[in-house]
């Protein structure tokens, strides 16, 4: 079984539901508190074992580059004025990870945007992580699935359950239980459709934005006809390996905040700011002196 070192990081939307904050901002360096949205998921990479990542970016994306690199100047100035707390954590961010960047130079889906990753992946089963997505939980999602690899050696989708109303917005897979997974959280998946009508929906499990994928999803990928707008989807690639070998899914653990979504933003806010030991106590009194 091959070890699964490297992550792809697609980065290269445009961010257009958060107008006007992304005009000249990526919507990964939208701070959740104080740390950009794209670190919760680079530090679920490193927990989980990961040693290199590469950012899918566009242009305008530099930003998040330099947030991930050594800034001389800066830490240079926080040790000249004595902020060895605030250095330490400037400094732990350019030594996270090895990254790298490649452009995907047209929205042309996210299909697309991880077939622009072969000549970074090679011959090697990989982990894909989508930044609008932050899952919390004491066992990292892509560590559990990375779990579920290792048990079957196929690729792995994250699911989730969602309200049937929502299942139009997903890629939505039809599966069935694996024999032996006591927890009935392993399944197999037998079909999947992207952004299915409600009465089309052959299940509520949504795909989320965490992956194990074999390097074969890049031949499926190079046979599948795009779709709407140009557009190449990663479930119809998937859906197209799963004719060439079997995809398991996951019902992963843990609580998700989907970053993309202005109301979920600000909850993920709200809620790990309420964890932190230096804003948790005021910040809750003030919730609570608030008359709704």
């Amino acid at each position: 079984m091959k070890h699964v070192r490297k992550a792809v990081i697609p980065a290269a939307g445009m961010g257009t539901r958060f107008l006007p904050a992304t005009k000249a901002i990526p919507k990964e360096m939208l701070p959740i508190v104080d740390k950009p949205t794209i670190q919760y998921v680079v530090e679920e990479a490193v927990q989980s074992g990961f040693e290199d990542i590469l950012f899918v970016t566009s242009q305008n994306k530099y930003a998040i580059e330099d947030h991930f690199d050594y800034n001389y100047e800066l830490e240079h100035s926080l040790e000249q004025q004595g902020k060895q707390d605030l250095l330490k954590i400037v400094s732990d961010i350019s030594r996270m990870i090895a990254i790298s960047s490649i452009r995907q130079k047209k929205p042309l889906g996210l299909g697309h945007a991880v077939l622009v990753t072969e000549p970074f992946v090679g011959d090697e089963p990989f982990g894909v992580f989508l930044g609008d997505d932050i899952i919390d939980h004491e066992i990292p999602c892509m560590k559990q699935l990375l779990g579920c690899f290792q048990r079957t050696g196929a690729s792995v989708l994250a699911v989730l359950e969602v309200p049937p109303e929502t299942v139009s917005r997903y890629g939505v897979v039809k599966v069935r239980p694996v024999d032996g997974d006591p927890e009935n959280r392993l399944f197999e998946v037998e079909d999947m459709v992207e952004k299915p009508k409600l009465d089309e929906a052959p299940s509520n499990l949504a795909i989320i934005g965490r992956y194990i994928l074999t390097p074969a999803i890049y031949s499926s990928l190079k046979d599948t006809t795009p779709g709407t707008g140009g557009e190449l989807q990663l479930t119809d690639g998937l859906r197209n390996l799963l004719k060439r070998e079997p995809v398991y899914a996951y019902r992963f653990k843990g609580q998700r905040y989907d970053a993309g979504n202005k109301l979920e933003y600000l909850i993920a806010t709200v809620d790990f700011a309420l964890r932190r030991k230096d804003l948790g106590e005021p910040f809750r009194n003030y919730l609570r002196s608030l008359k709704l």
